[in-house]
């Protein structure tokens, strides 16, 4: 049994509603859960292995004398995470508050410290860890995987000899849209460096106009610099 394969899908509403009935703590049976659902003991035992297989429940033996040994169940750390409040507007009040930051230095050093933190939270599902050893069309390739698994409109396209991500809209429109500071660029810049273990820079912005916003391996220093102008316009 897997406990640790990421939740890249949205859980179903059955599947939901069982978490949420444990959410209490205590371990619970099967019994207990049909006369809280109000559904059958089958049907509770397919959602029960759909979540021991996505890690979002774990279970405990209990054996009783001589006859077939039953299970409790519990919800594991992801099982909590999964049923809790949606963290969006958690989200949006932080993002809005660090934008709010005067002081520059210390801004950039926290919006940094995000980006690499999803960065390598990327590598990491993408099997990389940051291994270089990889050829670069293909970490771009697994990423491009992982961020489309989050509904990120990803397309790996080839320009010259070096492979370009195309973000076709916004990860986070809700984010982008608070302000006319190009800190989710830079932010998504990072973050798309440390999860592939290779500097890139912003070619292309749907902010300026373009269909898409392109994302390539840094080359020279000149290049560097013209996507730091770019994203540093306001």
């Amino acid at each position: 049994m897997s406990h640790s394969a990421p939740l890249t899908e949205e859980l179903r509403t059955v599947d939901r509603k069982l978490l949420l009935a444990m959410r209490g703590g205590d371990a619970i049976g099967v019994g207990e859960l049909t006369d809280i659902l109000g559904v059958t003991a089958t049907a509770i035992r397919q959602r029960i292995e759909r979540l021991l297989e996505l890690g979002l429940i774990d279970r405990e033996k209990l054996v009783a004398g001589r006859g077939r040994p039953t299970y409790k169940y519990f919800l594991t750390v992801a099982g909590h995470s999964a049923a809790g409040a949606n963290p969006v507007e958690l989200a949006d009040s932080m993002w809005r508050e660090i934008l709010l930051i005067e002081d520059q230095p210390v801004r950039r050093q926290v919006l940094s410290g995000v980006a690499s933190r999803l960065g390598k939270k990327f590598a990491a599902e993408m099997g990389t860890d940051g291994d270089t050893n990889e050829s670069l069309e293909s970490r771009i390739t697994r990423l491009s995987e992982v961020m489309t698994a989050r509904h990120m409109v990803t397309v790996v396209t080839q320009t010259g000899e070096l492979p370009v991500l195309d973000i076709g809209a916004c990860p986070y429109p809700s984010l982008t849209g608070t302000t006319d500071d190009r800190a989710m660029c830079r932010l998504e810049e990072e973050m798309i460096s440390e999860a592939l273990g290779t500097p890139v820079h912003l070619s292309s912005c749907r902010l300026d106009g373009d269909s898409c916003c392109q994302f390539s391996a840094a080359g020279s220093q000149s290049d560097t610099a013209e996507s730091s102008a770019a994203t540093d316009k306001a």
